[in-house]
């Protein structure tokens, strides 16, 4: 298996400020919230493929791709999140339980508490890119281990489960449960993982069963190379 090198401190940062400078929308994701969307795409029940989950990171609307400064900028952008997603995938290959979501931290009456919102949003929406895939492991012995997530990353939450999360202490609780959780989650889908389906492009037009035969005969298709295929 080849490692490529983990960012360094220096390109985590300038990755860091490349998604909240000006260039990006407002919606561009944050490197918590990148961290989230790349860890359920690494671990979830499919593999998709970075040209569908790419522009994502820059926004729902498909205008969103950001402000480069010439093609030198957006190669070298590009590059640090595929790195950073490899990174995200080696931890799991290598040592699932070393992985550690990339959490903020905040002040609450005098503790600091960990605010796992925006990763779970991420998360979240890496989730939705294969929502139906999703669904079987609810249905699962893992079920409570994806909760948390749920709870903290989905749009919309039941009225009465509204007290789990409002307070910030439930929420510190809830986000080391995740950071526990998150491995097992892994090695339910890692058995059930399926390979990227790719879409064949038809380079030629459909020939219908009722025209001439593209092979020269002068038949109909249905009764020429059409009834061969049949």
């Amino acid at each position: 298996m080849h490692l490529e090198q983990p960012l360094s401190e220096k390109e985590f940062d300038d990755l860091d400020q490349f998604l909240l400078s000006d260039r990006c929308s407002d919606d561009a994701m944050t490197m918590d919230t990148l961290h989230g969307y790349l860890t359920a795409i690494a671990i979830g029940p499919e593999t998709i493929m970075p040209a569908e989950w790419l522009p994502l990171v820059w926004g729902e609307d498909e205008a969103a791709a950001p402000k480069w400064k010439n093609k030198k900028e957006e190669e070298k952008i590009i590059n640090l999140i595929m790195r950073f997603m490899n990174e995200v995938l080696i931890t799991f290959e290598v040592s699932p339980k070393e992985f550690e979501p990339l959490y903020c931290e905040h002040e609450y009456e005098g503790k600091t508490l960990i605010d796992p919102e925006a990763w779970c949003w991420g998360f979240w929406e890496g989730v939705e890119l294969r929502a139906e895939a999703w669904e079987r492991i609810w249905d699962s012995e893992v079920a409570e281990l994806i909760r948390p997530i749920y709870l903290l990353g989905a749009d919309e939450i039941e009225e009465e489960e509204l007290k789990e999360v409002d307070d910030p202490v439930k929420v510190h609780a809830l986000a080391l449960e995740i950071e526990a959780n998150v491995p097992a989650i892994y090695r339910y889908w890692l058995p059930l993982r399926k390979g990227a389906v790719e879409t064949v492009k038809r380079e030629e037009p459909k020939v219908g069963r009722n025209d001439d035969c593209p092979c020269g005969s002068g038949k109909k298709y249905k009764k020429c190379c059409g009834a061969d295929a049949a």
